[in-house]
């Protein structure tokens, strides 16, 4: 690993807009420097960090930036609408649209392993984007939201540990790529990342907004992702959030999220056999992403919640509760 990409013991935590304030400063004035007179072509997915790193560039070099967001069939239900709309409409971004969606399912048919599914969707990101950048003029740099938990988790440990998982941003990055990477955010764990956002005035939902894997559904619809299951999994995660909202646990849990998983099992549906997959619920909070906690949701919530998904979601037969904290657990299953 770089040294460039190891956080200094001395580096203080940023936990108000003194040090955030402080912090921004510093990276703009490396980001003007990096930069130069360039372009620069930003991933965003709409997520926490892809929208403070957005925040900061806009600052740092205005419409220099050119955002990108990529619609890989991967996103939550109605994701790129709203992402659209907050950044294109709400900011104001240089914003391009691109759906893939089809290109994306296509690659990934039949791949059933997690890292696999990681990289190639990592690696179909920087070949669209590097589409994208022909058609620009100028663009030499690639902005990502990559955060320290990212690298940490990407890794090798020293004493030869195997990586826990390879994230978009860092494991699939191929060794031939034309860009020169600008990463502000790389040294900062997410809740430090929210107090950087609010303190460049980004609005309060957008930055405590529900987290979201760069993999996108591709790590919750579990082994070989089929248009049918993920079609499942799309609405089933929908009418959880809907929920979580409904009864004020949207504000409380951290990340929340449905993961359902290539196994079928009997049920009964009109008085006939009927086999669905498990949608099951995963509910955590944390504070660096690097422990978590699960997050004891009421049994009215949950049998609300089951009832909707069974009788509202085609293919879904059963609902599940995941009550395993990080260690040893991931956040995520994949």
């Amino acid at each position: 690993m770089e040294l460039s990409n190891v956080r200094p013991e001395s580096m203080e935590r940023i936990t108000n807009f003194e040090l955030a304030n402080a912090f921004i400063d510093k990276q703009v004035a490396l980001v003007r420097e990096q930069v130069g007179d360039k372009k620069v072509l930003l991933a965003l997915s709409g997520g926490v960090d892809s929208s403070v790193v957005a925040a900061l560039l806009i600052k740092a070099i205005g419409k220099q930036l050119v955002c990108v967001h990529v619609n890989h069939g991967l996103m939550r239900k109605d994701e790129s609408e709203s992402v659209i709309k907050m950044f294109k409409d709400g900011m104001d971004a240089n914003l391009i649209y691109v759906d893939a969606t089809d290109h994306f399912l296509d690659l990934l048919a039949g791949v059933s392993d997690p890292e696999s599914k990681r990289k190639i969707i990592g690696k179909e990101f920087i070949t669209v984007f590097a589409e994208e950048a022909r058609k620009q003029e100028g663009i030499s740099f690639l902005a990502q939201g990559t955060i320290y938990p990212d690298i940490l988790e990407s890794i090798k440990a020293a004493e030869g540990k195997k990586a826990v998982k390879s994230h978009h941003n860092v494991g699939g990055l191929p060794e031939d790529l034309q860009f020169e990477l600008v990463e502000p955010l790389k040294l900062l764990f997410k809740d430090e990342v929210r107090v950087v956002g609010e303190a460049l005035g980004l609005p309060h939902a957008m930055v405590y907004r529900q987290p979201f894997p760069g993999p996108g559904l591709g790590v919750r619809c579990l082994g070989a992702i089929t248009r049918d299951r993920l079609h499942a999994l799309r609405e089933a995660d929908a009418i959880l959030r809907e929920e979580f909202e409904i009864c004020g646990l949207s504000e409380k849990v951290w990340q929340y999220f449905i993961a359902v998983p290539d196994i079928k099992s009997v049920g009964v549906k009109d008085e006939s056999r009927y086999e669905g997959w498990p949608a099951i619920i995963r509910a955590v909070n944390t504070k660096d992403a690097m422990t978590a906690t699960i997050e004891e949701i009421p049994y009215a919530v949950l049998h609300k919640i089951t009832d909707r998904i069974t009788h509202e979601v085609e293919g879904i037969n059963r609902v599940l509760l995941d009550l395993t904290p990080k260690p040893i657990g991931t956040i995520e299953w994949e």
